[in-house]
């Protein structure tokens, strides 16, 4: 028997978004992330109806739940912006990636928190990005917006889980608000998940700080790069320096039963190999 795993990866979304459920389902994914729009750019043509309808449909034919695709909004905004100009232009860029989630019909929206640009403190930064989330909430509805943990690379807050937990303390809608744990991200800040004693550790401290109904989704990468470094490099699974007891143990835990756990790893052709070794991990 095999345990109930919805494993993928962040696949291209080249030629349009109906083309993603398409490259998921070649590699043997049942579960998959993306872009619905250039993560580079600020501003894109609207979807069109033949798109989303096309979405739709290979989302379905192909047997992927909509609950179990994870997108991710551009790596431009920056919901804690220091000053107003920069603010209202990310406010803006998420208001627009939500509204594309709920015409394609999907449930999440994964995003980086933000960062202070050393112009403002982590909690007025926290409390900014708090209130880009609730604006946007405000104007939208069906989809939940996911906060990603980072490396602590530079000026990004989120690297610790009481900045996560302060964001959704202020956020008004806590039923759309939850947490997507990047396992690159979280060594590389100082939770050293690759032991065994460290990964029950920084469960427990999720559990108690953040609470365990916000996790909504995993990114399952190695890293390059050593613990507490705070940088984020991400490498395939078991290649390193995190090893795959790890990610073995992670795929069989239960609290990741039914969230869509996606490989950002940076081989693409590795993924429908590492997709086959994380189910074998599940088998009884």
């Amino acid at each position: 028997m095999v345990k109930n795993r919805f494993i993928g990866a962040h696949v291209s979304a080249a030629g349009g978004v109906e083309n993603a459920p398409v490259n998921a389902a070649q590699i043997g994914a049942n579960a998959f992330a993306l872009f619905t729009k250039n993560q580079r750019q600020w501003v894109a043509k609207p979807l069109t109806e033949e798109s989303i309808s096309a979405f739709k449909y290979q989302v379905k034919k192909l047997g992927f739940s909509f609950d179990h695709i994870l997108p991710h909004d551009s790596y431009l905004i920056n919901l804690g912006h220091p000053d107003t100009a920069g603010i209202e232009k990310s406010r803006a860029a998420f208001l627009d990636e939500m509204q594309r989630c709920e015409l394609l019909g999907l449930r999440l929206l994964n995003f980086h928190p933000g960062s202070h640009l050393n112009q403002i403190s982590e909690s007025v930064c926290l409390r900014r990005i708090a209130d880009s989330i609730n604006m946007v909430l405000d104007k939208t509805e069906g989809v939940t917006a996911v906060i990603e943990n980072t490396a602590g690379q530079g000026s990004n807050v989120g690297y610790k889980f009481e900045h996560l937990a302060e964001i959704i303390h202020g956020v008004e809608d806590k039923s759309r608000v939850g947490v997507c744990i990047d396992t690159c991200h979280a060594y590389t800040a100082g939770y050293d998940i690759a032991t065994a004693e460290g990964y029950d550790l920084t469960w427990r401290q999720f559990d108690e700080i953040i609470g365990a109904d916000y996790l909504k989704g995993v990114h399952l990468n190695d890293s390059k790069k050593p613990l507490a470094s705070h940088v984020d490099r991400h490498d395939s699974l078991g290649k390193g320096l995190m090893g795959s007891a790890v990610f073995s143990r992670l795929i069989g835990d239960d609290r990741f039963e039914n969230i869509p756990v996606i490989l950002e790893t940076p081989n693409p052709g590795l993924w429908a190999e590492e997709i086959v070794w994380l189910r074998k991990q599940v088998e009884n």
